[in-house]
């Protein structure tokens, strides 16, 4: 059966949208998914399913999620090879771009438009490169200072569609135990 990593967008910020990993993991197991794990209280989740379609797998842990929770917790949901390989990728991009002292990966339910990844990839500064890989956008900073705004904007972060953001080392290590 298929092993999926999923990533949970907008939990646990705030008193309203609270749901601890514990939750998430019997929630997920109460839709039927098999060898639940989740890994820190961001919302990164393992779970191995007879289905075979992303789209499938994401509606039925939303489905889930909005039973338990009562909110819409949106889910970005990616197979182990699709998520080893963009977790290399920014691995290797970091060394090659460092010192970084921060790397953030925007992942993405889908990929985006070639017309978008310009536009994205064109807000690259001196001190904030951005580059976009499959459904991944890679954002690092050379030098970055506390409150930092988000380099693409509302507008740039709407034509990119429902994403979730983790650390390039939260990555790499939801890889390393998963992929």
């Amino acid at each position: 059966m298929p092993t999926y990593v999923g990533f949970l967008r907008a939990i646990n910020l705030g008193s309203t949208r609270k749901f601890p990993k514990d939750a998430v993991r019997a929630s997920a197991e109460a839709a039927g998914f098999t060898d639940v794990e989740t890994y820190l209280n961001t919302g990164n989740l393992c779970v191995t399913t007879r289905m075979r379609s992303l789209a499938r797998v994401e509606d039925a842990l939303e489905s889930a999620f909005l039973a338990d929770r009562g909110f819409e917790v949106p889910t970005i949901v990616f197979g182990q090879a699709e998520l080893s390989e963009l977790s290399e990728y920014a691995v290797g991009l970091g060394e090659r771009s460092g010192p970084l002292q921060r790397h953030y990966i925007s992942l993405l339910r889908e990929a985006p438009s070639r017309k978008v990844m310009a536009a994205v990839e064109e807000r690259s500064t001196d001190q904030t490169r951005i580059v976009v890989h499959g459904r991944s956008v890679n954002m690092m900073w050379s030098h970055a200072t506390p409150g930092d705004v988000d380099p693409l904007g509302t507008s740039l972060a709407g034509a990119l569609g429902l994403s979730s953001a983790r650390t390039a080392k939260v990555l790499a290590e939801v890889s390393r135990r998963w992929c």
